[in-house]
């Protein structure tokens, strides 16, 4: 069994309820389950800006899928949710992003562990740092100091 960690995203339709749908989705995967989730956060969009806010979260994952069984999982979770992929960066029902996986370096066409650009982004490290915040991120450093120099106004922690 691997260490997993996913970011999950929604701006389209009941957000909150996307997200935690598809917790439970990666929940029922096979060979796989959920060992911790983050609190559900309230967060600015990023990159296309002209667009509703985001509800975003992490899990922790405990799974025997190897990276790319697990990318065609999340893949399927999304579509599942009725994801278009119309614009980059734009409104979406449903975002699922395979962040990490301890032991596992990948860069090629299909898929690059660590996620590249997860150190950029306060939505991903912010509830990441609520469950991991002492994970290393090969390269990078722990998520704690990873987030200590990001902007984090315009999140709030949902009850």
């Amino acid at each position: 069994m691997t260490l997993a960690y996913v970011a999950l995203g929604s701006n389209l339709g009941d957000s909150q309820r996307q997200v935690l749908a598809a917790m439970d989705a990666l929940d029922a995967l096979p060979a796989t389950r959920v060992l911790r989730r983050s609190p559900l956060y309230l967060t600015p969009p990023w990159g296309v800006i002209e667009q509703p806010p985001f509800i975003n979260a992490v899990v922790a994952l405990d799974t025997a899928l190897l990276p790319e069984a697990l990318l065609d999982a999340l893949l399927q979770i999304e579509c599942d949710a009725g994801r278009v992929r119309a614009e980059r960066n734009g409104p979406r029902t449903l975002d699922l992003d395979l962040l990490h996986m301890d032991g596992v370096t990948r860069h090629d066409e299909q898929l690059t562990l660590p996620h590249p650009r997860m150190a950029e982004r306060a939505f991903v490290l912010l509830p990441l740092s609520a469950i991991a915040p002492t994970l290393d991120i090969p390269g990078q450093g722990t998520v704690h100091a990873l987030l200590g120099n990001l902007d984090t106004s315009g999140c709030e922690r949902l009850p």
